[in-house]
């Protein structure tokens, strides 16, 4: 697991949020908007490497840079992690069922995408490692588009992970853009850290 810090209820800014939407029985709530991702398609198909686990990097390199995003509850109590890696579904064509995948955000993209193609590539079982904290869930579903998505929910600590999904692109006036939808903690992020990620995330995939 990577370092983590205790939060200080204290003296942390969003500690009236925390305690707030803690007691919610559904603190969670989720956000669809588009993403042009014209740009960045041509450039991982350039290069032959998967869309989904190049988007994985993206998404999570991205949302690594704003604190709010790595947030997690670990034994009851709120803590900031000094990164986080991913964890993925991985479709398995033969028997159409998906297996998650947990890998580690290294240095570069093409790195990334190495060595999660690598660990997706090597086990068989569907659900046999266990989901740290320290990670971003991500899902691909390239096979239709959609303007709202929700998910599956197992409630407690883990509700703190943030989880993105992306659909297929449709084009739009001659771009090619992506529904992207972010399942977030109310406790910790807020709808304007929700739309520095998007900012964010468009402006990094326009500019590779």
């Amino acid at each position: 697991m990577n370092t983590y810090h205790p939060i200080d209820l204290e003296t942390w800014k969003r500690a009236d949020h925390y305690r707030h939407f803690l007691g919610y029985q559904l603190p969670e709530y989720r956000i669809t908007v588009p993403i042009d991702i014209t740009h960045f398609r041509k450039y991982v198909k350039s290069r032959g490497w998967s869309f989904t686990l190049a988007m994985n990097y993206a998404v999570a390199r991205c949302a690594n840079q704003i604190e709010e995003f790595r947030c997690r509850i670990v034994d009851g109590q709120p803590v900031i992690f000094d990164r986080i890696d991913t964890v993925f579904t991985y479709l398995n064509k033969e028997t159409d069922l998906f297996r998650t995948i947990v890998a580690p955000l290294t240095g570069s993209m093409q790195e990334y995408v190495t060595t999660a193609g690598e660990i997706a590539a090597s086990g068989n079982g569907y659900f046999d490692t266990e989901v740290p904290a320290d990670v971003f869930m991500l899902t691909a579903m390239p096979w239709f588009t959609f303007t709202q998505c929700t998910h599956a929910d197992e409630g407690g600590e883990r509700n703190g992970m943030p989880l993105f999904e992306w659909g297929r692109y449709e084009l739009r006036d001659g771009r090619e853009m992506m529904p992207f939808t972010v399942h977030v903690h109310h406790s910790f992020v807020d709808a304007v850290h929700i739309g520095k990620l998007v900012a964010a995330l468009q402006e990094y995939l326009n500019n590779l």
